[in-house]
């Protein structure tokens, strides 16, 4: 029979240090809030019901978190960790085991989580570290034969104590009918009058339980958040851990130190990516990708041997193979690129699909548009697509010539080898093989005598 696997996640605080109006768990990492970094893991692992305790500003982050299936039960009163995870029991089956976790400590691993699920063999497992520097952090009492026998908190303990240094991490896996029996008799008689968590060890050593603990394989993931400078140092841990991913799978990057990533990012072989980029979202880059300095890539799927030039900015674009982008451009949403494209200097793009080895090389927009393939779309050339009021396509068929200075006023239709003469604007269809200039009839006025400022 298989054991089910429960998640009680403590996100009560209120983040006094960070001096937020929103409450500490919803501050973000890596641009995702630190409590959906604690879900993201736990979906991952599958498990068959998850308890958010919840306190400061509630209902922001029951908001936040509504795309997640949870179920919600509120701490009024902030007595310690003991209590926090006692006011869960309501919710809790009686049968099973149960992680208890924190939504200021974002980043510890499912692959971490597992192993202490599996080390869970007498009821009760836990996650520890050995530091250099243990102050302040709750002290792992062993007896001559390795055994853990209890914990002690930092103002609780001796001087010999204090020299201990393998600390809690507040992370276990505990089985649900001990947290039953135990947290109904937490006392508050320690230092600082809180309902300690960390008795249940105590108790359960008491029942003869051997409690195995492990350690985690960074020691990123066991680090919390309690202001903005916990925050940035998690931060650059968590960027070095997810550069050092990509380089495993072959990326290089100019400086490892510069550059961030917000999401998930799936590389091909030969990537180079250069200073200041940064990826959000769900990314996707194929083989031979260059990306130079300065660029923000979001949602978008790149293909093989693209190029994409300094300072570009992307937003769920697709691009296609052998396409060189930039520097200065924008992809909007819905800017798909076939193979072999050309978009250059200041071209921005939403919304339209662009044929296969068309170019947009100089100063353009393109919005609502299908341009057919081998299009020249000319510097200055734009799609007039809004009328104040609503939107309105433009259609380009293939081998079509978009003149300098252009204005293709929605809706309309250029036909495929059609030329359109520099600084026209259309307001008409354009037949196929067909040239159209609209503009104004050139007036020469000779030795025209030029306004003078009037005395």
């Amino acid at each position: 029979m298989t054991t089910t696997l429960n998640t009680i996640i403590l996100a009560a605080g209120k983040g006094t240090r960070m001096q937020s109006a929103k409450p500490k768990v919803l501050q973000t990492l890596a641009d995702k809030p630190l409590l959906a970094h604690v879900l993201d893991t736990c979906q991952s692992l599958n498990v068959d019901k998850t308890i958010v305790v919840y306190g400061f500003c509630g209902d922001q982050v029951k908001q936040a978190m509504a795309a997640y299936e949870l179920t919600w039960v509120e701490q009024k009163e902030q007595l310690g960790t003991g209590h926090a995870v006692k006011v869960a029991l309501s919710e809790l089956p009686t049968e099973g085991k149960s992680l208890i976790l924190y939504g200021d400590v974002p980043l510890v691993s499912d692959k971490t989580l597992m192993r202490l699920k599996e080390a869970n063999a007498q009821g009760m497992s836990m996650l520890t570290l050995t530091v250099d520097n243990p102050f302040g952090l709750g002290r792992i009492k062993r007896d001559d034969n390795g055994n853990i026998t209890a914990i002690v908190e930092q103002k609780d303990a001796s001087q010999a104590e204090q020299a201990i240094c393998e600390i809690n991490s507040g992370i276990y896996c505990v089985d649900n009918a001990l947290l039953h029996k135990y947290l109904p008799n937490l006392s508050n008689d320690n230092a600082q009058k809180e309902y300690y968590l960390t008795d249940i060890v105590k108790m359960a050593v008491a029942d003869g339980i051997v409690i195995t603990a492990i350690e985690p394989d960074y020691e990123f993931e066991i680090e919390g958040v309690n202001n903005r400078q916990q925050l940035a140092s998690l931060e650059r841990s968590l960027q070095a851990k997810l550069v050092e991913d990509l380089q495993v799978q072959g990326v290089q990057f100019a400086d490892p130190n510069r550059v961030d990533i917000r999401g998930e990012v799936t590389v091909g072989q030969d990537v180079f990516i250069d200073i200041n980029v940064v990826l959000k979202g769900w990314v996707s880059l194929g083989s031979n990708v260059t990306i130079e300095a300065g660029c923000i890539i979001k949602d978008s799927t790149i293909g093989d041997n693209v190029h994409v030039k300094p300072y570009c900015v992307f937003d769920e674009a697709q691009v296609g193979h052998e396409t060189t982008i930039g520097p200065f451009a924008h992809l909007r949403p819905k800017a798909v690129l076939a193979n072999n494209t050309r978009i250059g200097n200041f071209v921005e793009i939403k919304k339209s699909h662009i044929g296969e080895g068309s170019k947009i090389n100089h100063l353009s927009y393109v919005g609502d548009a299908q341009i057919g393939s081998d299009v020249n779309f000319g510097a200055g050339a734009i799609t007039c697509n809004y009328d104040g009021i609503n939107k309105h396509a433009t259609v380009i068929g293939d081998n079509a010539f978009i003149g300098t200075n252009v204005s293709l006023v929605a809706p309309v239709n250029i036909g495929h080898t059609a030329t359109i003469g520099a600084g026209s604007v259309i307001t008409k269809d354009v037949e196929d093989k067909a040239l159209a200039i609209g503009r104004g009839r050139q007036v020469q006025k000779d030795n025209y005598q030029r306004p003078v400022k009037n005395k």
